[in-house]
């Protein structure tokens, strides 16, 4: 699902996903030959502190400007991108409409009814929406998934894009665009994930986000406010660095001997707890599946040594970091040796680069 490549469509299959986070743009673009991917340009650019915040663009200069810079480093030409939006500031429901309609009239009579659905006036939201199947209630029906977002928050991006010098052609939704990248973890699941339970936690800046996957297909979401930034506030308090200073150390080393026992072993503690938490969520919401079967780790935090065996020793859960593009060819410019080092934080930016090869894209 998109908000904008209905208006934009057409052009080429060449497209960059581009994952706007709370700490940093992250740049991917993806090439396809038959049935495998490569990485063809990468980049990771740090934004200031309070220019993204909850998901939300303050400041779309600051935030254009990094995307140039990310541009730069990546050396790719590409210049039509993927960027999504968050799933808190998005209203998503499933609704039932008449299998007879056509996509036109399905369109319009949504746009009458969606007053029943969204809590905004149509002139203040951009407004999707996908058939997803036939409706397993009625068999003259199909099930409609409905997404709206405010305008502002859409615009925020595109203006930055466009300080960039990037075009939009699809603005997706954060959770979908973890769930498209899902494929790319399958050589890490027991089973390839057929007729198992998967856990995936990313593990953002501000925000941990949970997605549990049974037998491959999405069954579970939740978001939690915890994540990355925790630790480097941590870091500026216990080591008097700046905001910019801590988040370099903590991504490149050079921290004291005693960072270990004094930060990263509570921080870490704090972290297996939010995962247990939001797992019993799972639990209570799905009494049927009691078990998980692997956890995978993605986002920024994935990237702490060790993270997976101290996970794994406080959960019981087999446990492994995220590496998405373990099975992809890198192209030299895309730095294979650093992509190696970032990869568990890109599934954002990997979900978005494969819309370039979805067929109503291109």
């Amino acid at each position: 699902m998109s908000f904008l490549q209905s208006l934009l469509g057409g052009g080429s299959r060449e497209l960059i996903g581009l994952d706007i986070s709370s700490s940093s743009v992250k740049l991917l673009e993806l090439a396809r030959r038959g049935e495998r991917y490569s990485v063809e340009a990468y980049a990771i650019e740090a934004l200031p502190a309070n220019v993204v915040n909850d998901k939300q663009i303050t400041d779309p200069k600051v935030v254009g400007e990094a995307i140039a810079r990310a541009l730069n480093r990546s050396g790719t030409r590409t210049r039509h991108a993927a960027i999504a939006v968050a799933g808190a500031s998005v209203i998503t429901k499933t609704i039932s409409m008449p299998a007879s309609l056509k996509d036109n009239d399905m369109e319009e009579q949504i746009k009458a009814e969606a007053d029943q659905y969204i809590p905004y006036s149509l002139d203040e939201v951009n407004l999707d929406f996908q058939v997803v199947g036939a409706s397993a209630k009625d068999p003259t029906s199909v099930d409609v998934q409905l997404a709206a977002c405010r305008k502002e928050l859409i615009e925020h991006r595109v203006a930055a894009l466009e300080i960039a010098g990037l075009i939009p052609r699809v603005v997706d939704i954060e959770a979908y665009a973890l769930e498209n990248a899902c494929p790319l973890l399958y050589h890490q699941m027991p089973d390839q994930g057929v007729g198992k339970t998967i856990a995936l936690v990313d593990l953002g800046a501000q925000m941990t986000s949970l997605l549990v996957l049974h037998d491959r297909q999405p069954i579970y979401t939740r978001d939690q406010a915890f994540g990355g930034r925790q630790l480097t506030e941590d870091i500026m308090r216990s080591y008097g660095m700046s905001y910019e200073e801590a988040g370099r150390a903590k991504r490149f080393g050079g921290l004291p001997d005693s960072y270990q026992s004094e930060v990263l072993d509570g921080f870490i503690s704090d972290l297996a707890l939010q995962i247990d938490r939001a797992l019993q969520f799972f639990f209570s919401a799905a009494a049927q599946h009691r078990t998980i079967d692997a956890m995978i780790l993605a986002g920024g935090c994935a990237h702490i040594a060790g993270i997976d065996a101290a996970v794994q020793e406080r959960l019981r859960l087999p446990t492994s970091v995220a590496r998405p593009f373990a099975q992809m060819g890198v192209a030299a410019r895309a730095k294979p040796s650093q992509l190696a080092q970032d990869e568990a934080s890109m599934l954002i930016a990997a979900g978005l680069a494969l819309r370039a090869f979805d067929e109503d894209v291109a």
